[in-house]
């Protein structure tokens, strides 16, 4: 079976909205790479609703010989978590049918590579109710953002999850690796 690992940019505060406005100055090479391992380890990706819009109004845009990531991103099977969008245009994307654990147990007992899950907060707080996260992992970056949208809410359900990796990179940054603790 497929893993499902999620993946964030994440602050001390816990804030995980628009990275793009305090994450940069803490990218660097190391951080490249372990970004690049987790892309190269995934072949599809499952996206929220609000990721899917932010990327499909930027990765098409991009030139593949001046960004390759682009061919990646454009390229990688990408399925879309909404109940408000009727249909998806950027290329290789498809609308999740069904319910949402549903649709998401299928696409894990589907073969492959990893699921990987950039961004999409409300997504991964629903999965992780449904047992369906097999990682989380978050680069913590050592600034408070002070405001903005947090990975976890108050009122939340509890769930135990268990370090399995950890490292500091020289900026900073730390690299942490949940994985849910099985029900005893």
């Amino acid at each position: 079976m497929r893993k499902l690992v999620s993946s964030f940019f994440i602050s001390l505060d816990g804030v995980v909205e628009a990275p793009h406005d305090w994450h940069f100055p803490y990218f660097d090479e190391e951080m490249g790479a372990v970004v690049g391992e987790a892309i190269a380890a995934s072949d599809t990706f499952l996206l929220g609703r609000r990721t899917y819009e932010e990327w499909a109004a930027f990765w098409p845009q991009q030139d593949p010989a001046e960004n390759p990531m682009a061919a990646v991103m454009n390229g990688t099977p990408k399925v879309v978590a909404s109940t408000t969008l009727d249909s998806v245009d950027w290329e290789n994307s498809t609308l999740a049918e069904g319910d949402l654990a549903g649709a998401v147990t299928a696409l894990k007992a589907q073969p492959g590579k990893n699921i990987g899950m950039s961004g999409s907060a409300t997504l991964v707080r629903s999965l992780l109710g449904h047992g369906l996260v097999d990682e989380l992992r978050l680069l913590v970056h050592p600034l408070v953002v002070g405001s903005g949208a947090k990975l976890f809410e108050n009122g939340m359900a509890s769930v135990p999850l268990e370090l399995v990796a950890s490292r500091t990179f020289a900026t900073g940054v730390l690299d942490l690796t949940y994985s849910p603790v099985a029900a005893a």
